[in-house]
């Protein structure tokens, strides 16, 4: 087993600034740690989803991490060869050439990393806007350069699948190979209770916290091992039209929006809130294209100056809550999901 830190390298999360996002200090690795037999490197593994919650987890037993917004991905590393492989495993090794010029140099001869790609704002918070911007390629103040790549888990390192050892003790190992800044930073362990630490993130406007079994292995899918808490909920519909308008941004005065329930989807209201003239007229170039001439789901009354679309197209919703009758309550568009990265489209339950 690998040998532990004495003291776990984490920091607390301070009320009066967003958390540092920088990684931390490098130590040496322990040239006591027993040689582990080689492993075949794998050529893509499913990631370990996060469960939601309403509530954070209490006690010892849980290791905590802000929740990043952007887009899920692994980094392999093969002695100088880097692929970046998105949650779906499509190669998006060219759209993200500062994370790989930094994967390039990191102290190792073969690793996969997992964690998030994200473009930081002035205050240091992910922005899945700017990250969006970014990956359009268009000349303007951001380009895909500004992405860089928070780690948050190592599952191969030198030779050896390291899925199977706890998530402390790969906690301990990705802490020693990801430098202290960079285009890979190390997403840092957070000192103290769930509850507070939630608390905290929310106060500093971040999206959320995760939580971690500190004893568990790594396990691809949602099976609780990780869970996530967010402070504003964020999350995938897919678009069934959108209403007419003279005065918004694209002619797009309201998106129709859908869920999943019991297999199918389900209508869950609108969003009118949250683009601007290029978001919007990307948008409104990309539905035009999928119209249909009946709406894929039941909307309940005739809507006035509805254009219907094929249920493609999966928006990222920001939302403050549900009505009694299940819609939406309080949401912004923050942009559209590409389908390369496998993004899940929201589950209702009664």
């Amino acid at each position: 087993m690998v040998k532990r830190p004495s003291k776990p390298r984490s920091v607390p999360l301070r009320k009066s600034q967003p958390p540092d996002l920088k990684g931390g200090r490098r130590r040496s690795r322990d040239p006591e740690q027993p040689a582990l037999p080689f492993d075949p490197m794998p050529d893509r593994i499913e990631p370990c989803l996060a469960l939601l919650k309403s509530s954070a987890p209490s006690g010892p037993d849980w290791i905590f991490e802000i929740k990043w917004d952007g887009y899920r991905l692994s980094v392999h590393l093969d002695h100088g060869q880097v692929r970046i492989i998105t949650r779906g495993g499509h190669d998006w090794t060219h759209r993200f050439p500062t994370i790989q010029a930094a994967a390039k140099v990191l102290p190792v001869g073969t690793a996969i990393l997992d964690g998030e790609a994200v473009v930081l704002d002035d205050i240091g918070r992910s922005d899945f806007s700017a990250l969006q911007q970014a990956l359009r390629g268009r000349i303007g103040k951001r380009s895909a350069e500004e992405a860089i790549f928070v780690a948050f888990d190592l599952l191969y390192f030198d030779g050896h699948d390291l899925r199977n050892l706890e998530q402390e003790s790969r906690r301990h190992l990705l802490e020693d190979l990801i430098p202290a800044d960079g285009g890979i930073r190390l997403s840092q362990e957070i000192e103290g209770d769930g509850p507070a630490i939630l608390a905290a993130a929310c106060e500093h406007g971040l999206e959320g916290i995760i939580a971690k079994r500190r004893d568990e292995p790594y396990r691809s899918g949602r099976g609780g091992e990780w869970v996530k808490v967010k402070c504003i909920q964020s999350e995938g519909f897919a678009i069934i039209g959108y209403e007419r308008s003279t005065a918004a941004f694209g002619g797009i005065g309201r998106l129709l929006l859908a869920a999943r329930k019991d297999g199918q989807l389900v209508y869950v209201g609108g969003c009118g809130t949250g683009f601007n003239e290029r978001s919007a007229t990307d948008l409104r170039k990309q539905l035009d294209e999928i119209v249909i001439d009946k709406p894929a789901v039941d909307t309940g009354r005739k809507k006035r100056d509805a254009v219907y679309v094929r249920p493609v197209l999966i928006a990222e919703i920001e939302f403050r809550a549900w009505t009694a009758d299940q819609k939406l309550r309080h949401s912004s568009f923050k942009g559209l999901r590409d389908p390369k990265d496998n993004a899940d489209i929201y589950r209702l339950f009664d």
